[in-house]
């Protein structure tokens, strides 16, 4: 079994590598764990404002090919949702709100990190799509602006 590093053992290049790849996946947190010790680089971020792409509009036939629904915010990552900041608040946005630009919409965990889902645009919020504490995937629908 390998023997643990000590502090002043560290691997600068494993430290640098995984640094690099937080800048290339955009993560704010990677932890590479090996046999009993591990290594954990962070931006130190505890909540990272996220805009969410929106869907353009799609011609009819396009819209046959599982594109996302005309004006969806697609999740931009992988995580849990949730709809309010805790389970005693209420909801960031409802059915039926008008949200500005920026505004927040819903929140994902993903790594223990909170990311805010932002408004890519001003509108009125037509459906929500998730519920409060499920998982989606990257690109998933989770609510429709228009």
């Amino acid at each position: 079994m390998a023997k643990s590093p000590k502090a002043t053992d560290i691997d600068a290049d494993a430290v640098r590598k995984l640094a690099d790849l937080l800048n290339e996946t955009g993560l704010t947190e990677i932890e590479y764990t090996h046999d009993d010790w591990s290594l954990r680089v962070s931006k130190g971020a505890v909540a990272v404002a996220a805009a969410s792409p929106a869907a353009v509009p799609a011609p009819a036939a396009a819209a046959a090919d599982h594109g996302p629904p005309a004006g969806a915010v697609t999740s931009p990552m992988v995580g849990v949702v949730y709809t309010s900041p805790d389970p005693d608040s209420p909801a960031f946005v409802k059915e039926g709100d008008v949200v500005k630009e920026g505004q927040t919409l819903l929140l994902i965990e993903a790594m223990k990190v909170f990311n805010q889902i932002a408004a890519p645009r001003a509108g009125t919020v037509k459906k929500i799509l998730v519920t409060s504490g499920t998982p989606v995937e990257f690109g998933e629908p989770l609510l429709i602006l228009e």
